[in-house]
């Protein structure tokens, strides 16, 4: 198949071998033929933010992201709100129904955001964090791992080796851009990477157009493309006011934006025979109430037969 799939043992796609479906709580699937949409903002900032964010993606979106321990640049920024973050999380995935990803920083962070949280991040910044990687296979949660700033495809895979040789297997890759000369947008989204993982693995793979992009106005068709190569899902950014967002507020969609982004995936998924997760069933719903409704207008017809023939006799 290739040169470097020798190196890779559990991670690697053997022929005739469909992609692994891996569990985000216990609505969400990632890696069958729905593409799952995660979104919400980069950092949780309080409650009544959270609780706006699921209110309004709920039926759009498939599970929340929000980060309570942010890597960043500066040590003056904000690192995020810790546990009292992982809180919010936890209630507004239990009122809502929707599971959560957040990030994992450190081994330190990983007992309490693996009791509360639903899936499990790796940054890029830490996809080669081996001793996290290693403390990972034994969490009980799936992985996101996000593809290095600067990490081939190869190394990416070998991460996801890591985590899955020290004994868990529900690892989804994120391909999230690369780093090059260009300074117009933040990374370049490498969606060659995305084809060749999904001939490399049978781990699903999703795309984080936000980071790649780090402007707005690029995010949907990049998102669309990201649908139209085999990515099995995206991660997007939103926020309720994204001006005033704590963190990456350039790159955040709106929540209304977030909305017809999802709705413009549709077609394209339908187009190389995938559908958005959660249109199945919602479409399976309609026509159980139009069942039930065509059945009471036989019944009605039915009834009023039986009263014309009372009337006659």
């Amino acid at each position: 198949m290739s040169e470097i799939s020798n190196q890779i043992k559990l991670a690697a796609r053997t022929e005739g071998s469909q992609t692994t479906e891996v569990a985000i709580g216990e609505s969400v699937k990632v890696g069958g033929k729905p593409v799952v949409i995660i979104g919400g903002p980069c950092t949780v900032e309080n409650a009544e933010q959270m609780e706006i964010v699921a209110s309004k993606l709920k039926g759009s979106c498939n599970a929340i992201r929000g980060g309570v321990h942010k890597p960043r640049s500066s040590p003056y920024a904000f690192q995020g709100m810790g546990e009292e973050g992982l809180d919010i999380l936890q209630s507004m995935s239990q009122k809502h129904g929707m599971p959560t990803v957040t990030e994992v920083m450190s081994v330190e962070q990983l007992a309490a955001c693996d009791e509360k949280a639903d899936m499990l991040q790796v940054g890029s910044r830490n996809m080669q964090n081996f001793e996290l990687l290693k403390a990972l296979g034994k969490a009980n949660k799936p992985i996101l791992l996000k593809r290095g700033l600067s990490a081939t495809i190869e190394e990416l895979l070998l991460a996801a080796e890591y985590i899955m040789a020290h004994g868990n297997p529900n690892v989804v890759l994120c391909e999230r851009g690369i780093r090059s000369f260009d300074s117009f947008t933040r990374n370049v989204l490498d969606l060659g990477a995305v084809v060749a993982l999904k001939q490399l693995t049978h781990l699903p793979v999703i795309v984080d157009p936000s980071h790649a992009a780090g402007k707005r106005e690029l995010v949907a068709d990049l998102a669309r493309a990201a649908i139209a190569c085999g990515a099995d899902g995206l991660i997007i950014e939103c926020h309720p006011e994204p001006e005033k967002s704590v963190s990456d507020a350039r790159q955040a969609l709106s929540l209304e934006d977030m909305v017809e982004l999802v709705e413009s995936i549709k077609p394209i998924a339908a187009a190389v025979g995938r559908s958005v997760a959660g249109e199945v069933e919602q479409k399976r719903k309609v026509t159980v109430v139009q069942g039930i409704g065509s059945q009471n207008a036989g019944r009605l017809t039915v009834r009023r037969g039986n009263a014309r023939k009372c009337a006659r006799g």
